[in-house]
């Protein structure tokens, strides 16, 4: 006699399979967010506070370190804070400097130099190419001249010492109204302009700023930022930039010996043509 067969009842528990394993996905993805978001803070936190001593006339060697290659680690070697997700691949090559975020140094500059911000000779921004501190003519120079003022030294060294602590290029960028210049010293403006770039530079390295960073612009008056038809709006127009540079601006930039072949590879896929450096 053949054995009756029991009806099979259906398993209506299945769903608990995969609910738990898109749990343990999405645990797994929140925790590798959370790895990477604390990897960022730490090395925003570290800009920050070498900036903070840059700028306060403290020198320390760690600072550096810092800045192109993260904490120390046990070993007494760089990289350990960005010891995460990615830890590995994140050191770069060492024939191209760091560019790090520049928004801490951004904000520490801003309170640094609140009272000459105040005052109207200088303003400090972030453009599409990095951080700008834009001086006014008649902060830095007599009208007509490319002899930087004794007063804005102080100015200048604050900024200098800032700059010593970010390894991202910089650039001086000089600017003129559109007033026609004929002088016995600049036959135009552009000679003018290029000057003013020259002496601020000149003034950042003899602060100890690496010369190697550093790259002069004259744009003359090419680039307004106010009307020229208005006496107010030509002083806005009388300026030089600090500009230092982020990823974007760098792309900008000549290849220079030394760089890794992808920099040239990046310039070109930048495109646009650049300004003639004077």
């Amino acid at each position: 006699m053949a054995r009756k067969k029991h009806e099979s009842h259906a398993n209506h528990e299945r769903w608990l399979v995969s609910y738990a394993d898109f749990i343990t996905l999405l645990f797994a993805f929140f925790v590798v967010m959370f790895a990477t978001s604390q990897t960022d803070k730490a090395k925003a936190q570290q800009v920050s506070e070498s900036v903070k001593k840059a700028l306060e006339g403290q020198s320390v060697k760690t600072m550096v370190a810092v800045l192109l290659g993260g904490a120390a680690d046990k070993t007494g070697q760089g990289n350990a804070q960005r010891r995460g997700p990615g830890g590995a691949q994140q050191s770069t090559n060492n024939a191209k400097a760091q560019i790090v975020e520049l928004l801490p140094s951004l904000n520490l500059l801003s309170q640094e130099l609140d009272k000459e911000i105040k005052s109207g000779k200088l303003r400090v921004s972030m453009g599409e190419r990095g951080l700008i501190v834009s001086f006014t003519q008649a902060a830095l120079f007599p009208s007509g001249e490319d002899d930087i003022s004794p007063e804005t030294l102080e100015t200048v060294r604050k900024i200098a010492n800032a700059m010593k602590q970010i390894p991202n290029p910089a650039r001086m960028e000089g600017h003129t109204d559109a007033v026609p210049i004929h002088n016995s010293r600049f036959k135009s403006n552009w000679e003018l302009s290029a000057a003013r770039s020259i002496a601020l530079l000149e003034l950042l390295t003899a602060d100890g700023v690496p010369r190697d960073r550093l790259s002069i612009s004259g744009y003359a008056d090419t680039a307004p930022v106010d009307d020229n038809e208005t006496e107010e709006g030509r002083a806005k127009n009388r300026r030089v930039d600090i500009i230092i540079l982020n990823e974007t601006g760098v792309k900008g930039e000549p290849e220079r010996k030394g760089d890794p072949p992808e920099s040239k590879a990046q310039a070109e896929h930048a495109g646009g043509s650049q300004p003639v450096k004077k």
